[in-house]
């Protein structure tokens, strides 16, 4: 079943940081679960380097979102983790903004890098 995406997947990127300082977001929603749950903070790089697999911020219908980028034969998309999500399909990385480096959780043992 495809979803429509909502305002409420979407992300404004509006900082007082230099475009390529590390910024930090909160995750609203469930779409990214059981990994990334509802009010985790997220550590953001716009500078990271993405591979397939790697958690992004990517330009999307006149906003942002977040999702796991996937690359399969020089395609991209990307992709929610909670699967009735609808997968996006991209031309390309250029709609990459920034990659995930960091899950800051309530509990520093609930911290995880990824990079």
């Amino acid at each position: 079943m495809n979803k429509a995406i909502s305002e409420e997947d979407k992300i404004e990127i509006e900082n007082g940081c230099g475009n390529e300082e590390p910024f930090a977001l909160r995750v609203i929603g469930d779409e990214m679960m059981p990994e990334f749950p509802d009010g985790c903070i997220l550590i953001i790089d716009p500078a990271g380097h993405c591979t397939d697999g790697s958690y992004v911020i990517a330009q999307h219908d006149g906003g942002h979102i977040f999702r796991q980028l996937e690359i399969v034969e020089n395609r991209y998309t990307l992709k929610a983790l909670n699967e009735s999500v609808e997968v996006i399909p991209l031309e390309d990385k250029s709609a990459v903004v920034g990659v995930v480096v960091q899950r800051a959780g309530k509990r520093r043992k609930d911290h995880k890098h990824y990079v």
